[in-house]
């Protein structure tokens, strides 16, 4: 490789800077180097890319140096792309097209680069290939949250090509963005467009209008607002048009033209009204010395008696307006006829209820049709009850207005369920932002933003509510007033130094990274790790409670730039962020070996209190490696095999059952699939395996077969080998589980029925489980998933058995020996009685009915044994001692099919 670098460097040093050089420049000239740089290793790119920035700082503009150094560092995920960056302007600045286009696409395979899509797009406009630069442009705006007017052309474009859906879109990013560059003539050209075309996203409207006035002013707010109110009058949605003027007047008083827009909609809503005219001059809605909030309130509780209307009153309870003569209310309550009361007692002591109330249709209705309509439409039953309650009621005040008076207790219990259904996938119902654990009926679907920022108040994990903040970001934009809200959370929180725990830190590496990675979002206050973080006890804990992987590498790059002796702790933290980053971090430093040796020791040391860290070692790491840092292999080998007999223990006493699980498949995967132990027998001498051997052949809950498979790899390495713990005979069963033909057809039918039935009904509990609310208290739902867990652990174990199952064949029974598919009459030599025995494999085990596995320990001993012979043995402390009396064919059909 030392050829690369010196022609490289033969290269830099013939290299010529000249305006007629970079107009001979080909992409033919750049896959040269290209083809260099893909010949070399790694060590050798890191000599290459020192040699180019060196060349560099006496020749800025060297076209090779600038590529080279650039296209390495892409390569190795550096920060810096300084150098293509450069070399694209160089291009660019030559209207050299289509070299533009080759370098930029290079620096955008590995993630997008505001500079670098503008010089594209610019290619592109130069080039004429419009569809080109509009789908650049479409890439610049999701990274650059301070471009606003390509935003806008995007948005004209969507809608003069009639796609008014992605056009809203658009609209709307570019009408946040100019909010907060407090540009009101572009905020208001686009509000033009938008109240027009949407008029039905209401909330959003409201929502603008109250950033303008945050972020402007309110005389601006009040301005788009009129305007807003305008569109809903000319619709004569008065309902609407009411509510928008009211809140208009609550930020401007004294508006004469308002307060004459607030009693055109009081005329046009009370139209039929017997009084209207009478209540709009009493309560001075015209004057303008009356306040006008305190005359609002006035002529709302007096509009709202009328005939026919229906009330609660606390002590008598549902009744209905008869009649209002002068300032008198007459009302016919269900236990008091024909009720008199002075107008003043009415409005103070009455509250009218819609036609709709829950509490109007017990009191119309017969208990019969209102519990068959509550049962036959959920959806309608949940939007009347909420609704009574001022659009806004929990489970529990639902439950309360339906049990007993409507429902039963068994009733309720089915329909509780269909209804959370309802209120978790019906758009139309969502969460109370204010009370998380009430619902709302929604006049429109809630938007993705919403619910998000829903789903985020609700969730009561700090570490659940940044992986939801992440989700936001991933399928929306950070630049509106839902994620304002999930991002001063963070804020907060990091903002407060009082007490340093993990929550603080990992706000303010969240924050920190956000407000870098979008400029427009507040800075958190700065501070040191050093400062804070002032004993290394401290720094571990804080760590170690961190429960994000991404917020872990922001920790370790603070702890970088903020301790000289961050090295040590690299290797201290290790152990709670086990991936290669902290080992690649090292492996570049000074002095590498001493602290990757100390992390390697380490881990070792503690391999029983630190299982993970020892296993993840040993997963990644090949036993030279190990060597390399000072750990023998044997030793390596003596501890994955002490840690899988604790795990085979801890699971067998339902200890950490998922992790001793999880390290248990790991420890197997080094020791046979990977073939550890296969490597170790091939180069070591015989005593050595024999330690090793003699450590796993007690091992009471290892698969046999991979015992069996063990002492053939030692018998073929070592002919001369004698295993102490029995005799050859086994050594003659082959690996592989071998089975019959019938045993293996029931495998695979118990392997189909869990994959097709069992773990498909299972999830179907587990989803309804769900739906019942609150996991962390949901009995249903963690007996589902314990049961999950079962079936997984039940599949993964079939299949493992299944493919190494080998079909023994019926007519290849061999009864010159006791083997597979033979019977065997043993006359027992203790008490002269004749025992008879079926020698099959663990699938067809049946020792109550003398079927026994050839894996079994009784099994084994009597492999290969012949007519006559006589022998003894000890299993568990009990002698045994038999002669052979015959050895026929065992009856396949009667005994295992």
């Amino acid at each position: 490789m030392g050829n690369t670098i010196e022609k490289i460097s033969e290269m830099l040093n013939e290299e010529k800077w000249t305006r007629a050089a970079i107009n001979s420049y080909t992409i033919h000239n750049f896959e040269v180097l290209d083809d260099l740089l893909n010949n070399s290793s790694k060590e050798d790119l890191g000599e290459i890319k020192l040699l180019c920035d060196e060349h560099l700082t006496h020749t800025k503009h060297s076209i090779i140096a600038l590529y080279i150094s650039g296209v390495i560092a892409l390569k190795k995920r550096l920060i810096d792309d300084s150098h293509l960056v450069q070399l694209i302007t160089l291009f660019s600045d030559n209207r050299k097209w289509k070299i533009v286009e080759y370098l930029a696409d290079k620096v955008l395979e590995y993630g997008e680069n505001m500079i670098v899509l503008r010089l594209l797009a610019n290619a592109y406009e130069s080039t004429g290939e419009d569809e080109k630069k509009y789908q650049i442009w479409e890439r610049l705006v999701k990274v650059d949250y301070e471009e606003i007017d390509i935003v806008k052309l995007l948005a004209e474009r969507s809608a003069a090509a009639g796609d008014m859906e992605q056009a809203v879109i658009y609209y709307k990013k570019a009408l946040y963005r100019y909010i907060t560059f407090r540009n009101f003539s572009q905020i208001k050209d686009i509000w033009d467009v938008l109240i027009h075309r949407i008029p039905e996203e209401y909330e959003f409207f409201l929502q603008i209008c109250t950033k303008v006035s945050t972020a402007i002013s309110q005389e601006r707010g009040n301005q788009l607002l009129f305007e807003l109110f305008h569109v809903y009058r000319d619709q004569e949605n008065w309902n609407r048009a009411l509510e928008i003027i009211k809140l208009y007047l609550h930020g401007d008083l004294k508006s004469v033209d308002a307060r004459n827009e607030l009693i055109a909609c009081y005329r046009e809503i009370y139209k039929d009204h017997s009084k209207l005219e009478d209540y709009i001059s009493e309560s001075n809605l015209l004057q303008s010395y009356r306040n006008v909030e305190d005359a609002i309130s006035y002529f709302e509780k007096h509009i709202a008696l009328d005939s026919g209307n229906f009330v609660y009153h606390k002590s008598w309870g549902i009744g209905r307006i008869k009649s209002i003569r002068g300032e008198k209310v007459v009302i016919d309550f269900v236990s008091k006829r024909a009720h008199e009361m002075s107008m003043k007692m009415a409005v103070n002591a009455l509250t009218v209820l819609d036609r709709s109330h829950i509490w109007v249709l017990k009191s119309v209705l017969t208990k019969e049709k209102l519990r068959e309509k509550v049962k036959e439409d959920a959806a309608w039953a949940l939007r009347t009850v909420i609704k009574s309650y001022g659009n806004s009621a929990s489970i529990r005040t639902i439950k309360s207005e339906l049990v007993p008076a409507v429902l039963t207790k068994n009733e309720w219990t089915s329909w509780n369920l269909a209804a959370r259904k309802i209120l978790k996938t019906n758009s139309m119902f969502g969460t109370n932002p204010e009370k998380t654990d009430e619902y709302l009926v929604r006049e429109t679907p809630i938007s993705f933003e919403e619910k998000t920022l829903n789903t985020f108040k609700s969730e009561k994990g700090f570490y659940q509510r940044v992986r939801i903040m992440r989700e936001f970001i991933s399928n929306s934009e950070p630049d509106s007033t839902f994620f304002e809200e999930i991002y001063n959370y963070f804020l907060t929180i990091a903002n407060n130094f009082t007490v340093i725990n993990d929550q603080v830190v990992s706000s303010y590496l969240v924050t920190k990274r956000l407000s870098r990675q979008f400029s427009f979002l507040p800075k958190p206050s700065e501070f040191k790790f050093s400062e804070v973080l002032t004993d290394e006890a401290t720094l571990l804990q804080v760590f170690q409670h961190i429960d994000d992987s991404d917020i872990k590498r922001d920790f370790l790059t603070e702890v970088k730039l903020s301790f000289d002796n961050w090295k040590e702790l690299y290797v201290r933290l290790f152990p709670y962020y086990l991936t290669m980053y902290i080992i690649d971090e090292l492996e570049v430093s000074q002095e590498k070996d001493a602290y990757l040796n100390e992390v390697f020791a380490n881990s070792y040391e503690s391999y029983r209190e630190k299982p993970e860290t020892f296993c993840w070692l040993a997963k990644s790491f090949s036993f030279e490696q190990w060597e390399k840092r000072g750990i023998p292999t044997e030793k390596v080998l003596i501890a994955l095999l002490h840690l899988l007999e604790i795990t085979f223990r801890n699971i067998s006493n339902k200890k950490d059952v998922v992790v001793n699980r999880r390290l248990n498949r790991i420890i197997q995967a080094v020791l046979f699939e990977e073939g550890a132990l296969n490597i170790y027998i091939a180069a070591h001498n015989q005593d050595q395996v024999n330690r090793i051997y003699s450590l796993l052949k007690d091992i009471p809950d290892l698969d046999p077969s991979k015992k069996i498979e063990l002492k053939h790899l030692i018998k073929e390495q070592f002919p001369d080998y004698r295993f102490t713990d029995e005799d050859e005979k086994a050594e003659t069963i082959s690996g592989g589980l071998i089975v019959t033909e019938n045993s293996y057809v029931r495998k695979q039918d118990e392997l189909r029925h869990i994959l097709e039935v069992e773990i498909p009904e299972n999830s179907k509990e587990i989803g309804a489980a769900r739906e019942l609310g609150d996991l962390r208290e949901n009995a249903e739902y963690k007996a589902g998933k314990e049961r999950q867990e079962m079936l997984n652990f039940s599949v993964g174990k079939l299949k493992t058995e299944i493919d190494r199952a080998v079909i023994f064949e019926e007519d290849t029974v061999d009864t010159s020996k006791v083997s597979f598919g033979t019977t065997v009459e043993l006359v027992n030599r203790h008490n002269d009685t004749v025992e008879v025995y079926h020698i099959f494999g663990p699938w067809e085990s049946e020792p109550n009915k003398g079927i026994l596995s050839y894996l079994s320990p009784f099994g084994s001993k009597l492999l290969n044994r012949t007519v006559a012979e006589e022998f003894s043995f000890t299993i568990n402390e009990h002698a045994y001692s038999y002669r052979v009396k015959s050895i026929t064919k065992a009856p396949f059909q009667q005994l295992v099919d």
